[in-house]
């Protein structure tokens, strides 16, 4: 498999590095059948993505502010922020500061 200039493209984190150095180094191989497999693809990232419930949630301004303002960092809008934090820390993957 062809390496991928590390200038091109420079990890953002451990994970990604981990997954760029196991593609170096040809761990991976090509699915047998790539359009069931891309059509599979599909539907998880629609069912996952399916917002079906609707809340209000009221904040502070200071608060409100400093959303809109990481989700402008992160080139996303900021209720997609704010459901991704719910979404995180329901799933364990974003702990709270005691």
């Amino acid at each position: 498999m062809k390496k991928i200039s590390k200038k091109a493209f420079k990890p953002i984190d451990q994970v990604e590095k981990d997954l760029m150095e196991s593609i170096e180094r040809d761990e991976w191989q090509p699915v047998k059948n790539i359009d069931q497999e891309r059509k599979k693809a599909i539907a998880a990232a629609r069912n996952t993505l399916k917002k079906e419930k609707r809340i209000n949630l009221r904040l502070t301004q200071k608060d409100y502010h400093q959303i809109k303002i990481k989700a402008i960092e992160e080139g996303i809008p900021y209720q997609t922020l704010i459901s991704s934090l719910v979404h995180k820390y329901l799933n364990g993957s974003l702990t709270p500061l005691l």
